[in-house]
């Protein structure tokens, strides 16, 4: 994503570097990170994949440990607004400094490397080193880290972690990953590392027998969080949620800020992670720091409210499972029938899987450009939400699209929602005053 404001030279220059790249995986990070004196190795590391919901999980495991008093790291992926969310000690984005001192370190010892490894890092390998360094210089205790894509051969996968989390499992970046769920599991298992525990949630038969494999193969012991086990919901609307929680004896109402039944899915992964990280660091987390850490996390663009009227949510589905997740939620949420739609996309997501979860309950649709060479353009967009019976037209802006789409959606008493891509939320964000998130 490009950053909405001015940055340093050596920001500039990180951002100049190929953006993203799965192979030849995780070795050039350790080589770099060699270099440093393995920073990774300093804290405890609980490592996140999966195809949805692994941010969101990451959001609420780091809010628990941070609320039981535990130093903690976040690093997650993409950025909304400005690349300082991605790395997060104890709540609060790196700064600016921080960031400069930092990467000009990991440029020196990168070119160190010699050709070519040095020079071809890309954008998120670097990116990557810079979090787990800082993290060591900030005095971490354990960081929570999210794959980028897929696990295997991510650059996060330099970490050896204590948990290792895999959320859900479907077919997204199948050009890298494979075009099966079992074999997109297999490369998401690769975090799977020995010395850690594996938790993962109710999944299809294949995708577990897959995981546990993963966990036979690296001696990892294999946790499933159990639907409904430790929580269930008693209310919910567009603020969230209210849930009552069940941990160590302990039973309490909980009011989770985020929407959304899949949510719960999330919630039941984070807390069987902040259990087996106590088992593992012999740590205690008390009932009032889960409910503490749930009821205070912060996730933007997840089914997030911009405006009462019409109501308007942001949300960052990009892919059909995804867009299906979204469906259930609005339909949990009594939205109105014939919703408007604000759509951008990238260019290699399954635009018609996406159109096609969201067009029962679409009125119309409005597709944009985002700012991003990886976009689809808002025609091509709008043919493929044509094809799945969607009433849709090509905007020349986003700004544009949301007024006319919010217009429309007052005119008829339903709602507006702005969804395709986290790219598509950082823009919307960015406009509406939002450079600062996570209490920068």
């Amino acid at each position: 994503m490009s950053p909405a404001l001015p940055i340093d030279p050596a920001l500039a220059r990180l951002y100049a570097r190929t953006a993203h790249g799965i192979r030849p995986g995780p070795d050039r990070v350790a080589a770099l990170l060699n270099r440093l004196g393995r920073p990774q190795a300093a804290y405890h590391v609980i490592h996140v994949a999966g195809t949805n919901g692994k941010g969101s999980v990451c959001a609420m495991v780091e809010s628990i440990l941070r609320a039981a008093g535990v130093r903690t790291g976040l690093y997650t992926s993409p950025h909304l607004v400005r690349f300082h969310e991605r790395i997060r000690v104890a709540g609060r984005p790196v700064g600016d400094v921080d960031v400069a001192r930092e990467l000009v370190v990991l440029e020196r010892e990168a070119a160190a490397l010699g050709e070519p490894s040095g020079a071809e890092l890309t954008f998120f390998e670097m990116a990557t080193a810079l979090a787990f360094a800082h993290f060591r210089a900030a005095g971490v205790e354990t960081a929570v880290v999210e794959t980028g894509m897929g696990g295997r051969l991510d650059a996060t996968s330099a970490a050896y972690p204590v948990v290792a989390v895999i959320t859900d499992i479907d077919l997204d970046h199948v050009e890298h990953l494979g075009r099966t769920r079992e074999a997109i599991a297999r490369e998401k298992a690769g975090i799977v590392k020995p010395g850690s525990t594996l938790v993962h949630g109710d999944l299809p038969m294949e995708v577990a027998g897959v995981l546990a494999a993963a966990a036979r193969e690296t001696g990892a012991p294999r946790r499933v969080a159990p639907p409904g086990g430790r929580v269930w919901r008693t209310a919910a609307g567009l603020w969230g949620q209210d849930l009552r929680l069940r941990w160590g004896g302990d039973e309490r109402a909980v009011r989770l800020p985020l929407p959304g039944p899949h949510q719960l899915r999330n919630v039941e992964l984070a807390l069987e992670a902040v259990s087996a990280w106590a088992d593992r660091c012999g740590r205690s987390v008390p009932a009032d720091a889960v409910a503490r850490g749930l009821e205070t996390v912060e996730w933007p663009a997840r089914l997030q409210l911009l405006e009462d009227d019409p109501p308007t949510l942001l949300d960052g589905a990009h892919n059909p499972h995804a867009a299906a997740a979204l469906a259930a939620a609005l339909q949990d949420l009594a939205a109105p029938a014939g919703i408007a739609l604000v759509v951008g996309m990238m260019s290699d997501k399954d635009h018609a899987g996406f159109f096609s979860a969201l067009a029962g309950g679409t009125g119309r649709a409005w597709t944009v450009p985002i700012a991003t060479p990886r976009a689809a353009s808002a025609a091509e967009l709008c043919d493929r939400a044509r094809a799945a019976g969607l009433d849709a037209t090509p905007a020349g802006s986003i700004e544009a699209a949301i007024a006319e789409a919010r217009a429309w959606a007052r005119a008829r008493g339903t709602w507006t929602v702005v969804t395709g891509s986290l790219y598509l939320a950082g823009e919307v964000l960015a406009a509406r005053g939002g450079e600062r998130l996570f209490g920068a």
